[in-house]
């Protein structure tokens, strides 16, 4: 069963808000569907919303253009909107980087996602820092001299735990890689849908990869270009 007027109109009332940018009827619609909002119960709304007074609209030829009404959000001081500008700025740049390596990231998404799925990389992950944590250890004893042991054991750990820092940079590149593909233009707040899924970064658990990577001995580090 369809909603009711006047809940109708408090829906479509509070997306509007919520969006805060130019919508068309079909815009509106389309994200309302979950709602079970047909298209001329939305245009009907967003009708009745403005000549309410509730939200503004502007005609282009045949279509409107409906948005919130701006006088009820707080405006941002010149200060602010200098930090605004400057941010822009600098995301502006951000996405013009991404854009030019677009195809490279398309097609080794389409590679992880016929391999692994997000929540399997974080489950390697975490196990690869358990056992990098634990070669680090290992190597930290045996560099103060507490266990003296054979050079080719030593040599077996070094490998071992370089080949684990390798690995961690590698699923390291493949999240970052996915997720920024997964959250580029995406509608939410970044930081929520992190903590909503439950991703943390190395840096938010107080680990590094180039303070691990620096325990390896100078010519088993992995050259830039590997």
């Amino acid at each position: 069963m369809a909603p009711k007027t006047d809940n109708t109109e408090a829906i479509v009332l509070n997306f509007v808000n919520e969006q805060n940018r130019p919508l068309n009827t079909q815009n509106a619609a389309d994200a309302l569907q979950k709602f079970n909002l047909k298209k001329t119960a939305v245009q009907k709304a967003l009708d009745s919303l403005a000549d309410a007074g509730k939200i503004t609209f502007k005609e282009y030829g045949k279509q409107k253009l409906y948005i919130a009404r701006q006088d009820q959000f707080e405006i941002p001081n010149s200060e602010e909107l200098a930090l605004m500008k400057e941010e822009n700025a600098k995301l502006q740049e951000q996405v013009q980087e991404k854009r030019k390596s677009i195809s490279e990231v398309e097609s080794e998404i389409k590679s992880l996602q016929s391999n692994l799925t997000l929540e399997e990389i974080q489950e390697k992950d975490a196990k690869l820092r358990k056992e990098v944590k634990e070669m680090e250890e290992k190597l930290i004893k045996l560099r103060e001299g507490v266990t003296l042991v054979r050079p080719e054991d030593k040599k077996a750990v070094e490998d071992m735990y370089s080949d684990k820092i390798n690995q961690w940079r590698k699923r390291k590149r493949m999240f970052r890689d996915v997720w920024d593909t997964v959250t580029e233009n995406f509608p939410r707040d970044i930081k929520e849908f992190k903590e909503e899924l439950g991703v943390e970064y190395d840096e938010d658990v107080g680990l590094s990869l180039q303070a691990y990577s620096d325990l390896i001995p100078h010519g088993k580090k992995r050259g830039r270009g590997q």
